[in-house]
């Protein structure tokens, strides 16, 4: 059959979020979830791996203020790879961080499992950053961007985007 190995559908399954609400990001050590928002809000859901309804039955009544509309629920396993987009608005920090991360809020046995952490100094004019990489994924663990800064108040995540690409991996 055309596309298939054996009985392994190929092909790569996308889930690609976006949310331009600027977020409130407060300083310090603690990383937050970068939360973003359901349905047509979002660029691309085909493969249902950010939904309201999560696969452990959990609703998302308010995307703004749950940190599970950061979640992303791999729907299979495979080799994953991430990618990120993330805007700041103007600061005095002389730190942004960011990290991908297995399982943030302690869903599964094996919570917060970090990767991909950059620690990065403020950049001339606008502080906007891009970042890729690859993991394996499963469909039990979700997988989430996280953020933080050392700027003296709060700051606003002006725009971000998350995005998993599932290849196919024996």
């Amino acid at each position: 059959m055309p596309g298939t190995s054996g009985s392994i559908p190929s092909g790569v399954q996308v889930c690609s979020l976006k949310v331009d609400v600027p977020q409130v990001i407060q300083p310090g050590a603690a990383y937050q979830v970068v939360r973003f928002p359901f349905g047509a809000a979002e660029p691309t859901d085909r493969f249902e791996m950010h939904q309201v309804v999560q696969p452990d039955g959990y609703v998302v009544a308010d995307w703004s203020t749950d940190d599970r509309s950061g979640l992303i629920w791999p729907s299979k396993r495979g080799w994953g790879m991430l990618h990120a987009m993330i805007q700041w608005e103007a600061g005095t920090a002389t730190e942004y961080r960011d990290q991908y991360v297995r399982d943030p809020l302690g869903l599964t046995p094996t919570p917060n499992d970090t990767t991909a952490t950059e620690h990065r100094p403020p950049s001339p004019g606008a502080n906007f950053f891009v970042k890729s990489h690859a993991i394996f994924v499963d469909p039990a663990v979700p997988v989430a961007l996280r953020v933080t800064h050392n700027n003296p108040t709060p700051l606003q995540l002006t725009l971000a985007e998350f995005k998993l690409a599932i290849f196919h991996a024996d």
